[in-house]
């Protein structure tokens, strides 16, 4: 009923940037917050950034003033600019969002399959 479909992934030297999108499709009534997480080989999965349905933003120490995420509510799309990446980035990167398929629904997360970011030295 709800799918993500995430692009921009890839293959980055130390220093350069990314675009991640996500975009949310199917029965979607509202969306409260949206979210990048990811998770490195061996690694737990860690918040990166969240955005709210206003653009309230929450990023994780690592990333400030390196990653931006963003949100177009009438596209159910979001976003993470990714600058001045480092080795210490690399990992999967997975699309996340809270969505209400109707109005009396309490809110499903979903999740998308995960997009590759590898940053070399």
């Amino acid at each position: 009923q709800v799918q993500l479909v995430e692009s921009g992934g890839g293959l980055v030297q130390a220093g350069g940037s990314l675009r991640l999108s996500c975009v949310a499709s199917g029965s979607i009534f509202s969306i409260n917050f949206m979210g990048w997480y990811r998770q490195a080989p061996g690694k737990q999965r860690e918040l990166v950034a969240r955005i709210g349905r206003l653009a309230i933003t929450n990023y994780a120490d690592s990333v400030k003033g390196r990653f931006t995420i963003s949100r177009d509510n009438a596209k159910n799309t979001v976003y993470l600019q990714m600058n001045s990446l480092k080795p210490e980035d690399t990992a999967v990167y997975y699309c996340n969002v809270d969505v209400k398929s109707a109005t009396w629904d309490i809110g499903n997360v979903y999740w998308g399959q995960g997009t590759q970011v590898t940053v070399s030295s």
